[in-house]
């Protein structure tokens, strides 16, 4: 049997005990404090690259060029953050600046540029390329532009400050404690990797703060986060650029906006046959169509119409069309060129008919192409008012993505850019519909009226209202389906049919308008119309008075009969009837 042997144990002194804990919690402490505590990162960021850095808006936007005593700065550079509507055409190779007043053309290496078509000499070309990109001299641009610029001392970099930028001054108010905590750097954070020193009493631009940290720039434009406790904040600095720039007179008309157009197709009318038109002020004749891809433009102008329009008290704002052809629209719109030689055409037939404004009517557009339509009425814009005359453009309500009726207007934008914007408010059931239903019902219009609203201001919205209403014939054909068809008729031909049959219209609610349906067993087929009448137009014109409109404007003067223009008639002093 094996003898199995004992042996004690010696147990650990307190003190040896004591001292492992401690070394343990202080290895501890130590990992803590080396993760949480923030040691000053020694790496340097670079701040600039390459030559002649833009500075702008707290970062670097690119370089720029410089050419003896010019500067010149990349087109992208101006187009992404300047205007965003500069434009660089190829054919001419220029580039096209517009502003409400003007338009100018920067052809590239030349010593001339044109503004309003007018020469301007310079010592430098305005416009160069270089390897492939084009840069636009800067001092040109002042003039056009609420921006500036300086040369920044030893960093070359080109720093511009446009109109309402705004900074504080600030002073580094203490000693340098550690060299680290006296960088700037490029996050609000000692671990961050730094762009600049910076001393005791440098001027600095304080452009923003988060939490203990300023980010403040240098006056070479090094910039980065330094902790506020090192920084005196002073006063604010406003940049203010003052630009000069004149108010054009065009033709007022006192109250609101009451235009009907005159559908001209092939031959003026007889005036003396147009009978009196009660609150009208405004007509515009369809006098002007787009016919070439070279800007060619067919006229139907009649100076002695226009003369007795004006005897009337009517302004006068003739009518330009692109044919609603979305290719000859394309070839004519997408150069210059010939985008001016429209413009000039319709200033030369507004001096010779005597127009007070001219109405542009451009349908049936690519939607990849309606930039092309917001470029003409940018340039055609500044013209048309140098010469005292209203420009005003017709657009259709929203009707979905890629429709060449709708989605092509850039609303917004043009709103911005013309005197009033025509809202086309019919065609709800156009007259190739499979279904019937109103042109134009009421809930309808307002509906997309509010909607409009949210891109366009009122006062530049005139309502455009039909005269006409559309006879459904629905019939049932051998197979069993429905044939639907509509003619357009006038308000006095369709009271005309009514009373021929003796029918009595009933109220729609769905619509807001007075409605019939009519079987005819002779042909065995159903009639249905929603009536534009007195009732209906009275509602679009209280429609325009309540979301305070700048007025009304109805298609076309022909198919109006005497009621209509009373019940379309804007003056708050008439009489309102309505169901």
């Amino acid at each position: 049997m094996s003898q199995i042997e004992y042996h004690k144990k010696k147990s650990l002194s307190p003190k040896w005990i004591l001292g492992g804990l401690m070394i343990a919690i202080l290895m501890i402490a130590s990992s803590i404090l080396f993760l949480l505590y923030p040691f000053a990162s020694k790496e340097r960021a670079t701040y600039f690259t390459d030559k002649n850095p833009i500075l702008f808006e707290g970062l670097q936007q690119g370089n720029a060029l410089i050419e003896g005593d010019s500067i010149f700065l990349p087109l992208s550079f101006m187009q992404e953050h300047i205007d965003d509507t500069i434009i660089f055409d190829e054919k001419s190779k220029s580039i096209i600046i517009t502003t409400s007043e003007k338009v100018i053309q920067m052809p590239t290496d030349s010593l001339t540029f044109f503004v309003n078509q007018k020469p301007v000499e310079l010592q430098v070309s305005p416009l160069i390329t270089k390897e492939g990109q084009i840069f636009v001299a800067i001092d040109p641009l002042l003039t056009y532009y609420p921006i500036q610029y300086k040369i920044l001392e030893d960093t070359g970099a080109i720093w511009i400050q446009k109109n309402g930028d705004r900074y504080f001054q600030g002073e580094i108010t203490v000693e340098e404690v550690h060299q680290e905590k006296m960088r700037l750097r490029t996050e609000p954070s000692l671990k961050a990797p730094y762009t600049a020193e910076i001393s005791k009493k440098e001027s600095v631009m304080i452009e923003a703060e988060e939490e203990d940290f300023y980010f403040v720039r240098k006056e070479n434009g090094l910039s980065g986060y330094i902790n506020k406790k090192y920084v005196k904040k002073n006063k604010e600095v406003t940049i203010s650029i003052s630009q000069q720039s004149k108010t054009v007179a065009v033709p007022k008309i006192n109250g609101p906006i009451q235009l009907t157009w005159e559908a001209v197709y092939t031959k003026n009318p007889d005036h003396t046959q147009i009978p009196q038109m009660m609150g009208v002020n405004v007509v515009s004749p369809t006098w002007f169509s787009l016919t070439g891809i070279d800007g060619s433009i067919k006229n139907l102008a009649s100076l002695d119409y226009s003369k007795w329009a004006q005897s009337k008290g009517f302004q006068v704002w003739g009518l330009f069309s692109n044919s609603f052809d979305p290719v000859l629209t394309y070839e004519a719109l997408k150069d210059f060129e010939t985008r001016q030689k429209i413009i000039v055409q319709l200033l030369h037939f507004s001096q010779m008919y005597q127009l007070q404004g001219i109405n542009f009517d451009i349908e049936n557009v690519k939607q990849e192409h309606g930039s092309l339509v917001t470029q003409l009425m940018r340039e055609a814009t500044p013209y048309l008012h140098e010469a005292g005359l209203v420009v005003s453009m017709d657009i259709t309500f929203y009707a979905g993505e890629n429709n060449n009726w709708s989605s092509f207007y850039e609303r917004n934008k043009l709103a911005g850019i013309v005197d009033y914007l025509i809202i086309m408010a019919y065609d709800e059931h156009s007259g190739s519909s499979p279904v019937a239903g109103s042109v134009s019902s009421l809930p309808w219009v307002e509906k997309n009226l509010q909607n409009l609203l949210k891109e366009v201001p009122k006062e530049k919205l005139i309502l455009g209202v039909p005269l006409y209403t559309r006879l459904w014939k629905e019939q049932q054909k051998e197979d069993g389906t429905i044939e639907v068809s509509s003619q357009a008729l006038s308000m006095a031909k369709m009271k005309e049919w009514i009373a021929e049959r003796g029918i009595q219209p009933v109220y729609d609610e769905d619509s807001g308008q007075n409605y019939i349906e009519f079987y005819s067993e002779e042909e065995q087929a159903a009639y249905k119309v929603w009536i534009e009448d007195e009732l209906s137009l009275n509602k679009r014109a209280n429609l325009a008075t309540t979301y305070q409109l700048a007025g009304v404007a109805s298609w076309s003067r022909l198919f109006g009969d005497q009621t209509a223009w009373t019940a379309i008639n804007m003056d708050p002093n008439k009489a309102v009837s309505q169901k």
